[in-house]
């Protein structure tokens, strides 16, 4: 594997590189505060919040199948998040917002209300749409920008064998289980195969690492000040666009 770990975004300008220098350190007091350790994989167990998801998964699911029947039209991660650019920049990895940072995806949610309302579960929400991997697709190794969020993955479609569809966080492989979830910290290396023929879908969602107090202070002033940042921003004017376009289209129909 190559060695050359990349960030979604690498910094060029000067102001870039002391933002970054800041959250790293802001990084450092996360790992020393964190509630859960800092491991790659969390046990899902020590978040109670995840097994409640779980046993509502159905209904989440039944949602999702609805939408995939128009799967063709939604958009890909790059076409939302152009950082996401360095990682893939093809359709086969294609998303379905419910809400991003500092976004609420209104029209969205209304497609999707046993969804949205499930959502609400989750403490510290930030993120949360389907991650929708075509057959075939690979997203090679990278590392998330911020280790003050963990990320939550929802297995809601996942084609069989079941071993082909995985994903490498670290130096551990896992795969998604229909129904189950893992919690993993996409600030460590990470990669994701789907090496089947079908389609593979999970809830993708990000909230708030629980942190010792005052370092979640912090960490809090950090993730909302993510919002403001131009990836962010670009990011959510792109979603609006594509979502009033999406609606407006279906309500033709």
């Amino acid at each position: 594997m190559d060695t050359d770990k990349q960030r979604l975004k690498t910094p060029t300008s000067t102001f870039d590189k002391l933002f970054v220098g800041f959250i790293n350190w802001v990084e450092r007091r996360n790992i020393r505060n964190s509630v859960h350790g800092n491991p790659p994989v969390y046990d899902v167990k020590e978040f109670p919040w995840a097994l409640e998801v779980e046993k509502e998964w159905e209904l989440i699911r039944a949602e999702l199948d609805k939408l995939l029947e128009r799967r063709e039209e939604l958009p890909s991660f790059h076409e939302i998040a152009p950082d996401v650019s360095s990682i893939t920049t093809d359709n086969n990895w294609k998303t379905f917002f419910l809400m991003g940072y500092g976004l609420n995806c209104e029209q969205n949610q209304k497609m999707c209300p046993e969804t949205t309302r499930i959502l609400q579960k989750i403490p510290g929400l930030k993120t949360a749409m389907f991650s929708i991997l075509s057959a075939g697709k690979h997203i090679p190794h990278h590392k998330g920008p911020y280790n003050g969020v963990l990320r939550y993955h929802l297995g809601l479609k996942v084609p069989e064998p079941r071993e082909q569809v995985r994903i490498r966080v670290d130096e551990q492989y896992l795969n998604w289980e229909e129904g189950k979830g893992i919690i993993f910290d996409d600030a460590f290396d990470h990669e994701v195969w789907n090496d089947t023929d079908g389609v593979r879908v999970v809830l993708f969602v990000d909230f708030v690492r629980p942190l010792k107090f005052p370092a979640s202070l912090l960490n809090k002033f950090v993730i909302s000040s993510a919002a403001l940042t131009p990836y962010i921003r670009e990011a959510n004017d792109n979603q609006k666009k594509w979502e009033k376009q999406f609606h407006e289209k279906n309500g033709k129909q």
